[in-house]
């Protein structure tokens, strides 16, 4: 066999062993930033890129990722919502959540439908790779200070005082509340989430219910003080 001929072979395992990465996020710029630095990686292949939830099904569906790095916010359906349909459909595929907001907001929850790390964006570019790495491995992603909330949270769920009202809420009504608290209308949250405004009112009367309020004025002062409570340190 020629050298030539071996080299060719030997790449030619190399990108058959990549593991096929899919990245949903609906910022361009944002976008090509994590396709850049994921090339630089000889083990990954970046098969796809979507930047919604339905062209992410589509996309998945067509090249077969390994991997999918998922924006948390997206217009429409969100990122724990998608989480959920790609693993009806693709039980094996690591999911790894790429997020602007604090893991304290969303981490618990995208574990629970079924993502296997969860890394923000302000530290995306010296976590990511390693999060990829260790989901591949059959691991979980999480940071340290991460572990340690849920480690109390795990001490203390017997404790019902213990337990933020804001757990009873949805995914989606969660993301309500959150915009609501950056003082965002009804309209504004609706044209953000690319929803109805009687599909937004239908949340807030939801949200208003289960924290037990009394009228709109009360869910709006608490939505400002539970949002400024939720400031990375």
């Amino acid at each position: 066999m020629s050298k030539s001929t071996t080299a060719d072979h030997a790449e030619s395992a190399a990108k058959v062993e990549a593991k096929r990465i899919l990245i949903v996020d609906d910022h361009p710029v944002f976008r090509r930033g994590m396709i850049a630095l994921l090339a630089e990686q000889k083990d990954f292949n970046i098969c796809g890129e979507a930047e919604n939830a339905a062209q992410a099904l589509s996309v998945m569906r067509d090249v077969k990722p390994e991997v999918a790095l998922v924006d948390i916010s997206m217009p429409g359906m969100n990122g724990i919502e998608l989480i959920k349909m790609m693993l009806s459909e693709e039980p094996k595929l690591s999911i790894v959540i790429l997020s602007m907001h604090d893991e304290s907001l969303y981490a618990l929850r995208a574990l629970r439908a079924g993502a296997k790390g969860y890394v923000m964006k302000a530290e995306a570019i010296d976590h990511v790779v390693k999060a990829i790495r260790k989901v591949i491995d059959g691991g979980l992603y999480i940071s340290s200070k991460l572990s340690e909330r849920l480690v109390f949270k795990a001490i203390q769920s017997d404790n019902s005082d213990s337990v933020s009202p804001v757990d009873k809420l949805s995914d989606r009504e969660l993301e309500v509340l959150q915009l609501m608290g950056k003082g965002s209308s009804t309209r504004d949250i609706a044209g953000a989430l690319h929803l109805s405004i009687k599909t937004i009112e239908t949340h807030r009367s939801h949200i208003k219910e289960k924290l037990g309020f009394k009228d709109a004025a009360e869910l709006v002062r608490f939505a400002f003080e539970w949002a400024s409570l939720q400031q990375p340190e």
